[in-house]
């Protein structure tokens, strides 16, 4: 029997593939959102999905999932003190996106790394990123 949201549409379920960390230290944190005005953080989102896992997790699944256009943005929290540390605003941990857009001057728009979960199972890959 398929989980029916609250709009009654079944529940899809995303799997993230998370490649390129370039240690097993600390955690790979994870946030999931639909809203664009919160992405790529999360913080003022109440419907975000967010995850932490130990950074030796490359694959993360969220179930559950609504039909919409979402987002992730994942970070590798080598020293596990719960955000992205930074240097002069460039990031000294490794970060990611969904479809792994390019990366300019700062991060993507929510357009460039959404996707469509449609009711069916869903698969990202996410490259880490490191600038340091």
């Amino acid at each position: 029997m398929a989980i029916l949201p609250a709009n009654g549409a079944p529940a899809a379920s995303l799997d993230l593939s998370i490649t390129g960390l370039r240690s097993g230290k600390g955690m790979i944190r994870v946030c999931l959102t639909a809203d664009p005005a919160n992405f790529p953080g999360c913080i003022d989102d109440k419907r975000a999905i967010t995850r932490s896992v130990p950074a030796t997790q490359h694959d993360i699944r969220i179930a559950g999932l609504a039909p919409g256009n979402y987002a992730a943005a994942v970070i590798h929290d080598e020293n596990s003190n719960a955000r992205l540390d930074t240097f002069a605003g460039i990031p000294r941990e490794g970060f990611g996106f969904s479809r792994n857009p390019a990366i300019r001057f700062g991060p993507p728009r929510f357009s460039s790394a959404a996707f469509a979960v449609d009711g069916v199972a869903q698969t990202q890959q996410v490259t880490m990123r490191y600038m340091f």
